[in-house]
């Protein structure tokens, strides 16, 4: 059963992963088995259960405890659940909790590139990207529109990031990832050839193919590689690539925020 607790220090130690730590020290790369992630709202909750990750604390208003926080507390067991009025946790975490529950849970060990390819026809491969917003919104698309893996650079930021996990979703949950911690562009892309897959780079460049060219519907196994924010992918990383693609665009537009430019190659490049 679980352990309710009633909020009324808000410097106590076990409320610091809900306050006081920082995202590095939530991850504590030197010591990944005891990395933490924080889940918000009980659909999130639900799917990264769903998903066998462990939890650690609840935090939540009064008014969920018996609302839409109980069947997150009776699927916990016993761990302890932080409880307090709306104003006193606004103040203990620095904004108004809108989605009234939080969940400090265990990460869980990243699988191989080796393991996420497996079995897989379409990959997403994103280089650099490091908006929190940007990274949830391109995993939900990613879920949603077939894509059946998603490989990061060792610079894109991190998918468990509190932020990153609200905007996806949960779907970081979902949909199998890891990173390209043998280096990136090479030999992260050569790995990806060598386990079968064709490459496309989203890039602008006068030789890119159109988004619906059909040589690149046509390919058994096809990764999808984004770039950064800013500029793009790097040179090296088009040049090693196989094909080059751009979404056609009107109006004097040269291109698309990286999660709207991936939502759309997703979609067109899904398998068939």
């Amino acid at each position: 059963m679980a352990q309710i607790i009633e909020v009324t220090d808000i410097n106590i130690p076990e409320l610091a992963a809900f306050t006081r730590l920082t995202e590095a020290q939530l991850r504590n790369r030197l010591e990944p088995e005891r990395g933490l992630l924080i889940a918000e709202s009980p659909k999130v909750i639900g799917t990264a259960l769903d998903a066998g990750y462990e939890p650690k604390a609840l935090l939540m208003e009064h008014r969920h405890l018996e609302g839409q926080g109980r069947a997150i507390i009776d699927r916990c067991g016993d761990i302890p659940v932080y409880t307090g009025a709306r104003e006193v946790l606004a103040s203990l975490t620095g904004y108004a909790l809108t989605r009234g529950v939080l969940c400090a849970m265990g990460r869980k060990p990243q699988p191989t590139v080796e393991e996420v390819c497996n079995g897989a026809r379409r990959l997403a491969v994103l280089e650099g990207i490091v908006d929190t917003t940007n990274v949830g919104a391109l995993f939900r698309a990613a879920a949603a529109l077939g894509m059946d893996g998603i490989l990061l650079s060792p610079t894109c930021c991190d998918p468990l990031n509190r932020r990153a996990v609200r905007v996806s979703m949960g779907t970081v949950f979902q949909i199998p990832w890891t990173r390209l911690e043998m280096g990136w562009p090479e030999p992260g892309l050569s790995r990806l050839h060598q386990l079968g897959f064709a490459t496309v780079a989203m890039a602008l460049d006068d030789r890119a193919l159109s988004i619906d060219a059909p040589i690149l519907k046509e390919q058994d196994k096809l990764a999808i590689v984004l770039g950064t924010e800013g500029d793009g992918l790097a040179h090296d990383t088009i040049a090693a690539c196989e094909y080059t693609a751009c979404i056609p665009m009107q109006h004097g537009v040269d291109s698309l925020n990286v999660a709207a430019a991936g939502s759309v190659a997703f979609w067109e490049l899904r398998a068939r």
